[in-house]
């Protein structure tokens, strides 16, 4: 008869070099944790009347263990475990706020990133780099930050510059350097020598444009994507004085990938554009472009693009996206957004704020909306004040019940369905023209 399997083993790496089985942080680990700050930050839909009473202490340390685990895990001779613990990291840096539990082990996570990004392989890279940007969104904006700054950043440049690595790591990379000097650069030195480095990365598909009659997508575009959007970030923390140069330098040249067969290059150069005749235009209220009439019909022109090449959905997503920046470099109008988090608002008003709120988005994705509720850096860089403190009694006079949000679905439901139906009667009467 087979032997039974122990219970308990901790899968350790057994002979013949075999990698351990590393079992990554789950979103049911995630949800344990947040509700044990239920007291303090949760959405009111989260709270359960009838919950069962859970140790919070027990709770937070088999969380720290788990990644005291992924942390020691992050120096194992396979590259796969590696990644894996790398990734699980990111996962509960993005999904919650562990700033005691990352400041006492600060220096360790940096020397694993480092060692990461330097020998790793392109998944390995991106894996830290990610990480990278997730601890410093977790120090915020110190004296801690800064070292980890200064540690990190000459390693993410050179991987930047570096035409021997992987496409992908200088992309990670690029991105990490932008959002990484956003949070922690207090020398203005420092912010400068950033942007000249994520400038001669993307300023070569300007070249490019000059050495051909339109510009191509090639496999180098999703770099020059990402350094112009690390770059665009940094623009907004600017002094004034140095966006005019910016502004001068570039305002003329951007047009150009406007043109590029890659949707996400139009897009990132039409908002990056929008940017900057918002910035222009705060800098000097009588500021005037040359070439206004020939980018207003590039930009209608996108706004506005049937051509049947390309998918339905590029082509919804890329006239939304340039009717907004029409709109913008035309009549000096935003479309104003509003995002919900827990109990409270907030309204996007400008592209410098667009810019911003998207970069973290993407970097914290679903944990966005957890990290503006209670992450005090982010709720600094939009002006949201400290924390709201939610108390339980708060919380369940707040939560409505479940027959009563099915109505409330059911009836916007029909309003939609309505509204929509009226819409598509206009457009049968009307005709379509795209």
């Amino acid at each position: 008869m087979p032997k039974p399997k122990k219970r308990g083993s901790n899968h350790q790496r057994g002979a013949g070099g075999q990698p351990r089985n590393v079992q990554p942080f789950s979103d049911e680990d995630a949800s344990i944790e947040t509700m044990s700050h239920c007291s303090g930050f949760s959405d009111p839909a989260s709270f359960t009347e009838d919950g069962p009473e859970i140790d919070e202490e027990a709770t937070q340390e088999d969380l720290e263990y788990k990644l005291k685990g992924f942390i020691d895990l992050t120096l194992d001779k396979s590259a796969k475990t590696r990644q894996a613990a790398l990734e699980s990291l990111k996962s509960a840096f993005s999904s919650k706020i562990l700033y005691e539990f990352i400041m006492e082990r600060r220096m360790t996570l940096t020397d694993s990133i480092e060692r990461c990004i330097k020998k790793g392989k392109s998944d390995e890279q991106c894996a830290a780099a990610g990480l990278a940007c997730l601890l410093c969104v977790q120090m915020g904006s110190g004296i801690e930050s800064e070292e980890i700054f200064k540690t990190l950043g000459p390693v993410l440049k050179k991987i930047v510059c570096d035409g021997t690595a992987s496409i992908q790591a200088r992309q990670a990379c690029a991105t990490c350097l932008g959002i990484c000097c956003f949070i922690v650069t207090d020398d203005i030195t420092e912010l400068y020598s950033t942007m000249e480095c994520l400038e001669n990365i993307f300023t070569k598909a300007y070249q490019r444009d000059r050495d051909t009659n339109g510009v191509s997508s090639t496999h180098n575009t999703v770099l020059h994507i990402s350094s112009l959007l690390a770059w665009t970030l940094l623009l907004t923390i600017c002094p004034m004085n140095e966006v005019k140069k910016k502004i001068e330098m570039h305002l003329h040249k951007l047009p150009s990938l406007l043109s590029c067969d890659d949707l996400n290059m139009r897009i990132a150069a039409g908002e990056t554009l929008a940017l900057l005749f918002e910035l222009a235009r705060e800098t000097d209220a009588d500021f005037f472009y040359e070439d206004m009439e020939l980018l207003t019909e590039k930009l209608r022109a996108l706004a506005t693009d049937g051509n049947k090449h390309r998918a339905k959905v590029d082509k919804r997503k890329q006239r939304s996206v340039f009717r907004d920046v029409l709109r913008a470099v035309e009549e000096h109008d935003f479309p104003t957004e509003m995002v919900k988090f827990g109990p409270e608002r907030m309204y996007i008003d400008c592209w410098v704020k667009k810019q911003t709120y998207d970069t973290f988005k993407e970097i914290l994705g679903s944990g966005m909306q957890y990290h503006l509720q209670s992450n005090d850096f982010l709720r600094n860089v939009f002006d949201l004040g400290p924390p709201v403190m939610l108390d339980a009694a708060t919380l369940k006079t707040m939560k409505i019940s479940r027959f009563e949000r099915h109505l409330y679905n059911s009836a916007a439901f029909k309003a939609r369905t309505k509204a929509r139906s009226k819409c598509r009667d206009k457009r049968a009467d009307v005709g379509e023209f795209f």
